[in-house]
């Protein structure tokens, strides 16, 4: 392959990953690939220096900047990326530069955290934007109201300039991240694939009670721009920080030669593992402003400062067993169990293999010596085996049809690589499936919340959806023991219990769980079966003949009824009096029969379902997102990125009392 062929190789990959890191939030590799991606094609670059492009990724900082979670704000100051080094040489070259150009130069050697890069501003004291690093150069979103939810924060500054603008990494403590991964695990929701992910998903995001819930947080690395105060020394300026209450870089450090410099990035290497956080690397910085005034910058990084990024630390283990899990989803999965090795100042002996696809990438068994590393997020993970060692009786790891927990048949999720248990019974899911059955979109128990839920489920109350039926039978026991609080609350949980049972039969097939079935294909099912017992007896074909029910979700349907179990708690609910037949509801023919709505933003008088079944009584059809197909938008405030949407298509837009016009006319 040419240079030049190369070259371009390297860039559409490059650019591919970027999007997925910097706009999707949903990295592919580890930032160590991508590293030494983009070094290879600095050095091609460098000795072709006529194939460099304006385009190329190495002439541009960061991503694209988005306009998710607010509108798009222009710099004062660039937020500019650092240049990346990856050996002691490396480091040693960066610091006696600096020193040939500068007059015995200090240099600040800290973390680097694993983040969200954020600039906060101040005008005399007050918090006035927050912006993420967007393009780096000229434009950056505003998020200011999801930044005043995180508690690291400050509102308002004690002894402030007359102006202040700082800027820091907003991260997950590896405690609040896995905190987070377990709630969305619990209701059904894709776990966030690691703490930086997570923490740049939800400050984009619009709803500032979601920010404030996943608990981020924030370290301040540098000062940016000031005016009516004077820092002579970047240390200062941390000085000056702490005593305003603001949270700057832990632990930093100050040296004067390469080899002390070089002393601290060994140092934090090796104690990196114990961190209540994660770092990607070291952070080496001149500690003079006015030396870094007098050195500048390219149009992509400072000169002033590099950062050195750790090479992933491995180890040979040797496989004792693959544990296999099922998650509150019905989602099984394996995890390596190895002996011990130490890496990054930990003991690991786990790692996960995701699924059966990576197994049989990996080529893996029991038995098998296995290359064991910690990626950039801290995660142990399995890189390779060895199979020039492996035993003579090796066998390649096949996950069992059958669940570990229930014994129920297992089934591959569609277009996915998940297995997963098909029983809705299985006691490794039925706290989820209980969270499901009584949510909005189903049984819409009001009240029923998870910690109700766990704590009935822990003390043996609830065995399947059909024991909600009955716990007005223990009812005394659950106020002693105050379950679910004192008398009022428990009567005022049971009174909705039992109001639930008059619903109509669709929320009862919605919270089932069946794969692919959720509200809009309940809905269609129940209104051509009509009963659940008619639908009970359906075949693939009856099921498939009901409009946009394809084949795999009617052999799902069909499956999920041909269990015995699945029968048994239907006959349980049809004995506790809950309803099995659907309610006739006469559909009044008007201007949006046959058309599409999406209904985005607060409403003045509706609430989204509220509003949702006003459309459907009058022939509409709600969707989730906007496209070409969409006739109508129903915004009210704060609507977000589907407003802006329908008007680049230039789709209709409603208020609430436009769309009420319309229906009286």
């Amino acid at each position: 392959m040419t240079p030049e062929e190369r070259i371009a190789t390297l860039r559409e990959k490059i650019a591919y990953h970027s999007d997925k890191y910097y706009n999707q939030d949903n990295p592919e590799i580890t930032d160590y690939e991508f590293d030494m991606m983009m070094r290879e094609l600095k050095q091609l670059e460098k000795d072709n220096p006529s194939l460099v492009t304006a385009d190329s990724p190495t002439q541009k900082v960061g991503g694209k900047a988005k306009r998710t979670a607010g509108v798009l704000v222009r710099h004062n100051v660039p937020m500019l990326s650092l240049q990346d080094v990856f050996s002691k040489e490396e480091v040693t070259e960066f610091v006696e530069q600096m020193r040939e150009q500068l007059d015995e130069p200090e240099f600040v050697v800290e973390y680097k955290i694993d983040g969200l890069s954020m600039a906060l501003r101040y005008e005399n004291g007050a918090l006035v934007l927050a912006e993420t690093r967007g393009d780096g150069i000229n434009f950056g979103e505003d998020v200011t109201a999801n930044a005043l939810a995180i508690p690291d924060v400050k509102k308002k500054l004690k002894d402030a300039p007359e102006y202040l603008e700082i800027r820091g990494e907003v991260y997950m403590k590896n405690a609040a991240f896995e905190a987070v991964n377990e709630k969305q695990e619990l209701l059904g929701k894709k776990p966030f694939a690691n703490p930086r992910n997570c923490a740049a998903g939800t400050l984009r995001q619009l709803d500032a009670s979601v920010t404030k819930e996943r608990g981020l947080s924030l370290f301040i690395f540098n000062i940016q721009q000031v005016r009516g105060m004077e820092f002579r020394t970047h240390t200062e300026g941390y000085e000056y920080l702490k005593k305003q209450g603001i949270h700057v870089i832990d632990d930093y450090k100050v040296c004067r030669t390469a080899d002390e410099v070089w002393a601290v990035i060994e140092a934090i290497g090796e104690r990196r593992g114990e961190l209540a956080y994660d770092i990607d690397g070291a952070v080496v910085k001149v500690n003079s402003y006015a030396d870094r005034e007098k050195l500048g910058a390219t149009s992509k990084v400072p000169r002033w400062a590099v950062a050195y990024k750790y090479p992933p630390e491995e180890k040979e283990s040797r496989l004792l067993d693959i544990e296999l899990s099922v998650g509150r989803t019905g989602r099984i999965t394996p995890t390596a169990i190895f002996e011990p090795v130490r890496l990054c100042g930990t003991s690991v002996s786990r790692a996960t293999l995701h699924n059966q696809d990576f197994i049989d990438e990996l080529d893996i068994g029991i038995g098998d010596t296995v290359v064991v590393y910690k990626s950039g997020e801290i995660i142990p993970k399995i890189k390779e085996v060895r199979r020039e060692k492996r035993p003579a009786d090796w066998k390649r790891f096949v996950i069992p049809d059958t669940c570990p927990a229930c014994g129920a048949k297992t089934e591959r999720e569609r277009d996915t690589a998940d297995i997963k248990c098909t029983s809705p019974n299985c006691p490794a899911q039925l706290e989820r499936h209980i969270i499901n059955f009584v949510g909005r979109d189903a049984m819409d128990i009001k009240g029923f919340g998870t910690v109700y839920i766990e704590e009935l489920v822990r003390m043996g109350y609830i065995k399947d959806v059909a024991d909600i039926y009955l716990l007005h039978e223990h009812r005394d026991a659950l106020i002693e023991q105050g379950v679910i609080g004192k008398e009022k609350n428990t009567d005022k949980l049971l009174d909705a219990i039992e109001k639930s049972k008059k619903n109509d039969v669709y929320k009862l097939l919605t919270g089932l769980g069946i794969p692919n079935v959720g509200k809009a294909a309940a809905k269609a099912i129940m209104k051509h079966f009509q009963t659940m017992e008619r639908l009970e007896k359906a075949t693939v074909e009856d099921l498939v003949a009901v409009n946009d029910i394809g084949e795999i979700s009617a052999q799902c349907i069909h499956g999920f009824f041909s269990e015995e179990g699945n029968r048994a708690m239907i006959a349980r609910l049809r004995a506790c009096g809950v309803n099995m037949e659907t309610a006739e509801r006469e559909v009044t023919d008007s201007v949006l029969s046959g058309k599409t709505v999406v209904v985005t933003g607060t409403l003045p008088t509706l609430g989204r379902r509220e509003a949702q079944e006003l459309i459907e009584q009058y022939g509409g059809k709600v969707s989730g997102s906007v496209s070409k197909k969409t006739d109508y938008v129903l915004a009210g405030e704060n609507a977000g990125s589907k407003l802006t949407k329908a008007q680049e298509l230039g789709i209709p837009v409603l208020s609430e009392e436009e769309l009420r016009e319309m229906l009286d006319r």
